[in-house]
C-alpha cells in the first residue's frame, strides 16, 4: 500500500466534507444516476457518439399522434454497463449477469478531494481500508459506487475526459481518475462486492494503457458501471440502487439506466 496520511485525519476530513457538501435528500426518494442520451453524450474519443433520427412524428390523418425514431450507439459510451467479457474471454455476457448482482444495497466511497487535488488520482486500497473503519463495516454483498466529483464536468468534454480530441491519437491524452489495479484485485480477492462503478470514463484512470482494474473486476465477474450521475446526492450508506442495462445477448456492455432509492 502507499503511504498515507494520518488515518484519523484522514476519516474525520472525509465524513467533514460529506456533511458540509452532501445534499439533503428525503428518506424514500428516488434518484437518477444517469446521464441522458442524445448528441453531446461523451463516449470513448474512439466512438462515434449517440446518434438519434427523429422519425416523421406528428399526427396521422386519423386522428392520433404518433412518434417513432431510431438510434445508434455504441455499446460503451454515456452512463453505461461494461460486463465482465468486456475484457474477459470467459467473462459473462450482458445478458448472462445475474440480476441479483445488479440491485442491491449501494455505498459510496468519496475521493473527490483528492482527485480535486490531482485528476488522475487512483484510489488505493489504503483508501478502502480507511473507508471501512470509518463506517465500522466491510465490503461484502454491496454496490460500490465511487466518487471523484468528475460528474459535475459533465457538461464539458475537455474537463471531463482531459482532451476534446477525437480518434485513436487522443486516447494518449485522456486525464481523470479511477480505481488502481491494486484496489481492484484488493476488493476481488479479500472482498465480496456485487458490483462497481464510478462517475468518469473508465474505471481505470485516464493514463491507463493495460487496464489493471477492468481485468481485475472483469475476470472475477464483477459488473462495472462508468459515466455514472449524481453521487453527490447519495449517503455513503443508506441507499438501494437498481442498475439494470440494455439485454444484449452476447455483448461487452450497453445503456445503462441505473437509480437509487433513499432508505
Amino acid at each position: 500500500m502507499s503511504p498515507a496520511r494520518p488515518f484519523g485525519a484522514s476519516i474525520f476530513v472525509a465524513l467533514s466534507l460529506w456533511a458540509a457538501v452532501a445534499p439533503a435528500v428525503e428518506p424514500g426518494a428516488w434518484i437518477d444516476l444517469t446521464h441522458p442520451f442524445d448528441g453531446a453524450t461523451i463516449y470513448w474519443p474512439t466512438e462515434k457518439g449517440f446518434q438519434f433520427d427523429a422519425g416523421a412524428n406528428g399526427p396521422t390523418a386519423k386522428g392520433y399522434y404518433y412518434a417513432a425514431n431510431r438510434f445508434t450507439t455504441a455499446e460503451h459510451g454515456g452512463t453505461h454497463l461494461d460486463a465482465p467479457r468486456h475484457f474477459s474471454a470467459t467473462g459473462q455476457t450482458s445478458d448472462a449477469i445475474p440480476l441479483d448482482r445488479l440491485v442491491g444495497e449501494a455505498v459510496v466511497v468519496d475521493v473527490s478531494a483528492e482527485c480535486a487535488a490531482d485528476p488522475t488520482y487512483e484510489v488505493s486500497p489504503d483508501d478502502l481500508v480507511a473507508w471501512e473503519a470509518a463506517h465500522g463495516r466491510q465490503f461484502v454483498d454491496v454496490i460500490v459506487l465511487v466518487r471523484t466529483g468528475w460528474a459535475a464536468k459533465w457538461a464539458d468534454r475537455k474537463e471531463y475526459l482531459g482532451t476534446a480530441a477525437t480518434g485513436a491519437a487522443a486516447v494518449a491524452e485522456l486525464r481523470f481518475p479511477g480505481v488502481s489495479p491494486l484496489a481492484a484485485k484488493w476488493l476481488v480477492e479479500q472482498r465480496r462486492i456485487k458490483a462497481i462503478g464510478i462517475d468518469t470514463a473508465s474505471i481505470d484512470h485516464g493514463p491507463s494503457t493495460r487496464f489493471g482494474a477492468h481485468v481485475a473486476f472483469c475476470g472475477a465477474n464483477v459488473p462495472i458501471f462508468e459515466n455514472v450521475a449524481s453521487l453527490d446526492r447519495l449517503p455513503a450508506t443508506g441507499a438501494f440502487v437498481a442498475a439494470l442495462p440494455m439485454k444484449i445477448a452476447g455483448g461487452s456492455g450497453g445503456p445503462l439506466r441505473i437509480v437509487a432509492r433513499i432508505r
